[in-house]
């Protein structure tokens, strides 16, 4: 799902000087997905004082869908796919991986306000406790809003250790209440791997909440592991053909998120309605563009989608 997350380096001068100004790029959630076969990193930038996106590897919805899938049908507008009409609260959640405090406070501040926010420094935890994210993340758990730090498993591949360390950092630097793992991978050969990580964090903190993004339907048995599985990330003409696998109707939609962006305003209201027919508990949709950063700011009508999303909450 979300799955370019995007470095916000703050260099202690500029934070000196200006504490609350946006650097010119914002981290983004892994958006879109590129056939992983064929997929690699794209090297990062070399560091310099102004931030500049790095870009995680990109796939295709299909690459990982569960062979559950195929008693699945598309989903179209209108239809959700034959999926189970969604029942129970619905609400919505921010990837902010942005920097700037007057978007995290917009968002904050909304009424209805996100239940979630995820919390993305420096393509991950960074080096060193930043007081401005700090100040942030108190000011959402003041307003009820739970915060998740953000790391990258990198498909799987990333040590088992090192994503530990992440956990750890994000526990003692900035009090979050669980973690989203992003670039998972959501085929069998992985769970393990994912389980353990899953058991460190509630190991690490209290009532850790853990979020899975594969970005499509994982194995129905990944369902077991996380609080809540990221099942879509993609644009919203892609959502419209998306194949919704029957199983999902064993779970509650509080277990499933969603994210559609390159979402035009006219097509708002269909997306929140076709994500209500596909059980998704949680949901974030934007104009903005994967072909820059979908995740850099908050919708330009974030306003109406805050005030549209909530449905039986």
């Amino acid at each position: 799902m979300l799955r370019a997350a995007v470095a916000v380096v703050v260099p202690v001068l500029a934070l000196a000087a200006c504490g609350t100004a946006s650097p010119k790029a914002a981290p983004t959630l892994a958006s879109s997905h590129a056939a992983k076969a064929s997929a690699s990193p794209t090297p990062s930038p070399t560091p310099s004082p102004t931030p500049k996106p790095k870009k995680h590897r990109r796939r295709a919805h299909a690459a990982h869908t569960s062979p559950a899938a195929s008693q699945s049908s598309s989903g179209g507008s209108g239809s959700g796919g034959g999926a189970p009409s969604a029942s129970g609260c619905q609400s919505t959640f921010v990837p902010a991986y942005f920097y700037a405090s007057n978007i995290w406070d917009q968002a904050i501040s909304t009424r209805p306000d996100p239940t979630v926010m995820l919390l993305n420094v420096d393509n991950g935890v960074g080096t060193s406790p930043l007081s401005h994210f700090q100040s942030l993340v108190r000011q959402a758990q003041a307003a009820g809003i739970t915060v998740l730090g953000y790391s990258s498993t990198e498909y799987g591949a990333r040590s088992i250790s090192s994503v530990e360390s992440e956990i750890n950092d994000y526990k003692s630097w900035y009090g979050v209440n669980g973690i989203f793992l992003d670039l998972t991978q959501g085929t069998s050969g992985e769970f393990s791997y994912y389980q353990t990580l899953s058991n460190y964090v509630r190991s690490k903190i209290s009532g850790g909440i853990v979020w899975l993004n594969p970005g499509a339907y994982p194995e129905p048995s990944f369902m077991s592991i996380a609080n809540v599985v990221m099942v879509f990330e993609g644009s919203y003409s892609a959502y419209l053909s998306d194949q919704v696998p029957s199983w999902i109707s064993q779970y509650s939609p509080s277990q499933f998120a969603n994210v559609v962006h390159d979402t035009p305003q006219s097509d708002l209201a269909s997306a929140i309605n076709l994500s209500r027919q596909r059980r998704a508990g949680h949901l974030f949709v934007t104009d903005l563009s994967a072909s820059g950063n979908p995740y850099g700011a908050l919708p330009s009508y974030w306003s109406q989608e805050a005030s549209a999303v909530p449905n039986g909450c």
